[in-house]
């Protein structure tokens, strides 16, 4: 009975209409301004999921979850290796790649880009890279045919265009009577890609593994290396390290998609932190306009408090009665701020293309960001612990106005009543 006493009285006190609503005024805008802050702060942690979560997928669609390399530049008779590989356990496919830093040239256009010789039916099976084709296909890439695959940004800079044509400029020349000559090639562009990682397609071109073969001067059954695709990319690590030990060690080098972009991932997990960390302030401020609010309600109540300790109520009924209205604007903030945050974030590149077009402005460069869209994914976990931060916030602020109600003398407080 206790209990439903002061919870009347509590919830009775933020519906007051007394002095024209005033104070229920204030606590309508405390519930607004965490709500808000709450909701900043889970949009601002979904977009940085989605972003992590995004530029994963697009890397690994056009890369590979490991890599398996020749110490010395080069892996013989890869077509057993590639039998060994797959047998291993974790590993889902192993495809053999040849990669060289070359020069393209189209006209007056010159430019330097990875060329990276692939076989078309492996290639499919290694990554995701031909679903992002936009024009042409793997197939198109046949041995002697001399056919090329552009990024779209690439293809954008040499000026070129699919049914067109680019010479291939290898890095190591060719010793002639005349002198050292470099090896090139051209090859007519078959198709182009858009992965959506600006550095992927712009400096990118992928070719049959024969051509590239032949214009980097390797012999019959040398590959780069051997791209993996395994079960669960977050074993990357430990599983190549183990196949290249199995393999003989020494005469490998490897790498996996934590390791070439290490340091991007890193960066995004610190920003993260760094944001939470900076817009948990903001609902700290949000929640101790609580204090404020409570404050102001017991300088109004001292009457109604006097009233209630002449009557039997204790100092601990009155503290409990202010502390449940604490609670109560705390819990609303901090769940209508979980919801506003929550339907932001889904509908977030929607609101963010309808922006982009209304001010004919772009937010994010692709050249600078990797990506031209905003992506966000909401986890679960960062949400609860938003809101439980938000929560224990209010439920701080509530303690000393609190306090304050529960010690005040009847009376003082009627004195001038």
């Amino acid at each position: 009975m206790s209990s439903l006493y002061e919870w009347l009285v509590g919830t009775r006190y933020l519906r007051s209409t007394h002095r024209r609503g005033f104070v229920s005024f204030v606590a309508i805008m405390s519930v607004c301004g965490l709500a808000l802050g709450v909701a900043t702060l889970i949009v601002v942690l979904s977009v940085m999921n989605g972003f992590g979560r995004e530029l994963r997928t697009r890397i690994l669609s056009v890369t590979s979850d490991a890599t398996l390399m020749g110490l010395h530049g080069t892996i013989s008779d890869w077509q057993a290796v590639q039998k060994r590989v797959e047998r291993e356990p974790g590993v889902h496919v192993a495809v053999p790649y040849v990669e060289e830093q070359s020069m393209l040239t189209h006209g007056q256009q010159i430019t330097g880009a990875s060329v990276r010789g692939v076989l078309p039916r492996e290639e499919e099976r290694a990554t995701g890279l031909g679903q992002r084709l936009t024009a042409g296909s793997f197939a198109d890439l046949q041995p002697g045919a001399y056919r090329v695959i552009l990024g779209d940004a690439l293809a954008q800079a040499l000026h070129v265009q699919v049914g067109g044509s680019v010479v291939l400029i290898a890095p190591e020349g060719v010793a002639t009577p005349t002198g050292v000559m470099p090896r090139m090639r051209r090859f007519q562009v078959a198709g182009l890609f858009h992965s959506g990682m600006y550095e992927y397609d712009r400096g990118l071109a992928l070719v049959s593994m024969t051509d590239a073969a032949r214009l980097f001067g390797l012999s019959f059954g040398e590959v780069t290396g051997m791209r993996l695709a395994l079960d669960d990319p977050w074993q990357a690590p430990k599983v190549v390290r183990r196949v290249a030990y199995d393999l003989g060690g020494p005469g490998y080098y490897v790498s996996d998609w934590t390791d070439n972009h290490a340091t991007l991932f890193q960066s995004i997990q610190s920003t993260k932190s760094i944001m939470f960390v900076m817009l948990s302030m903001i609902v700290a401020v949000a929640a101790f306009n609580i204090v404020a609010t409570l404050v102001m309600i017991v300088k109004e109540k001292q009457t109604d408090i006097a009233i209630l300790r002449t009557i039997g109520a204790g100092p601990r009924n009155v503290l409990t009665i202010f502390a449940i209205q604490g609670i109560i604007i705390g819990f609303a903030g901090t769940l209508l701020g979980a919801a506003l945050g929550t339907l932001i974030s889904h509908n977030l590149q929607a609101l963010v293309g309808g922006l982009e077009r209304l001010l004919h402005t772009q937010f994010l460069d692709p050249r600078v960001y990797y990506m031209s869209d905003l992506p966000a994914h909401v986890e679960g976990l960062d949400v609860l612990r938003v809101c439980g931060v938000a929560f224990l916030l209010c439920a701080l602020a509530t303690v000393y106005p609190a306090w304050r109600a529960g010690r005040t003398a009847p009376a003082q407080a009627l004195r001038h009543e």
